[in-house]
């Protein structure tokens, strides 16, 4: 594979996330051709109007949109963000029941008119929303995945990088696991720059029970943002277009994305985030990653949540 010529990114859905990665797309020159789609007319041709009137200052893209299905014709990625969001109080997995029937109608139309793109869901709860998308489209598993917990690791750099007073890039730290309660860091392969991060820990930089802290915040850090502002967009906007990049550009890059898993660490037929490699072919699990024995044990507690979720919407 090769990095894609005039590449083109659809984002399905116009509210506050898909609006986000659409301008984090254009100013980062995620892609030559920005699209944006949503049934609701008036508020996505705002969008692209207001998106399209800063186009002078966003080099070569361009951005284009609307309410018909045929602005995604052509599309190399399409990044699902539409459906209910969030609400405070709520969690990702009470919104199942609404967005697993949004996607079952818009999936099949999504097909029609682009079935050769790359599908990345971001709409909640993606890991559950991967498996029923990977099924009803029947496309190979390393096409349909989720964003995961790519800003959930990018929280938990942020959070260390902070603490330790050194530069978030130098940070080398995953989140794995579901997007949401039973996510995990993987502290035992975690690392700031060449140094392993226990050893920081060893040497008194970070207590046990800070670990522990740190993994909370991170895990509830969407809770405290939606009860502030009523949605989480920036970041994840960010972190959307940094993943399209990756398969735009065939980059090969590690991110702990969310596909659906084939006996990686003895788990099949449920998606979770682990490290895999993002390239022009999609998201492949990297198979040689490093586990302790409590972290497989989380992992697997993870699989269990989302199965049990999985089984309560009937698949």
């Amino acid at each position: 594979m090769a990095e894609i010529a005039n590449s083109k990114l659809t984002v399905i859905g116009a509210g506050s996330v898909g609006s986000s990665l659409a301008y984090a797309a254009l100013i980062r020159q995620s892609a030559r051709t920005v699209a944006l789609y949503d049934i609701q007319t008036a508020k996505v041709e705002a969008e692209v109007l207001d998106l399209a009137h800063g186009t002078q200052f966003t080099g070569s893209s361009e951005i284009i949109g609307g309410d018909d299905l045929s602005v995604i014709e052509g599309s190399h990625v399409v990044v699902i963000t539409a459906g209910a969001k969030q609400e405070p109080g709520q969690t990702r997995l009470e919104l199942a029941v609404t967005n697993v029937r949004i996607l079952q109608s818009m999936m099949p139309q999504l097909l029609e008119h682009a079935p050769d793109a790359t599908y990345i869901l971001v709409t909640n709860p993606c890991d559950v929303l991967t498996v029923i998308a990977q099924k009803i489209s029947g496309l190979p598993v390393n096409r349909v995945f989720a964003s995961g917990t790519v800003l959930d690791t990018s929280r938990l750099r942020w959070e260390l990088g902070r603490r330790l007073g050194v530069s978030t890039s130098s940070i080398h730290a995953y989140i794995v696991g579901e997007h949401g309660d039973t996510e995990f860091p993987l502290w035992s392969s975690a690392s700031v720059g060449p140094v392993p991060l226990l050893d920081w820990s060893r040497a008194g930089a970070v207590t046990e029970s800070e670990f522990d802290g740190i993994a909370l915040d991170v895990r509830d850090a969407a809770y405290k943002v939606i009860n502030g502002k009523g949605a989480t967009n920036y970041a994840i906007g960010l972190s959307g277009a940094r993943i399209v990049e990756a398969v735009l550009r065939d980059e090969h890059a590690v991110m702990p994305v969310s596909t659906v898993l084939d006996d990686y660490q003895g788990i099949s037929g449920v998606a979770l985030s682990v490290p895999s490699v993002v390239s022009a072919a999609g998201a492949v699990p990297v198979a040689g990653t490093p586990y302790s024995e409590k972290e497989h044990r989380l992992l697997h507690d993870s699989a269990a949540a989302l199965r049990t979720s999985l089984a309560s919407l009937g698949f």
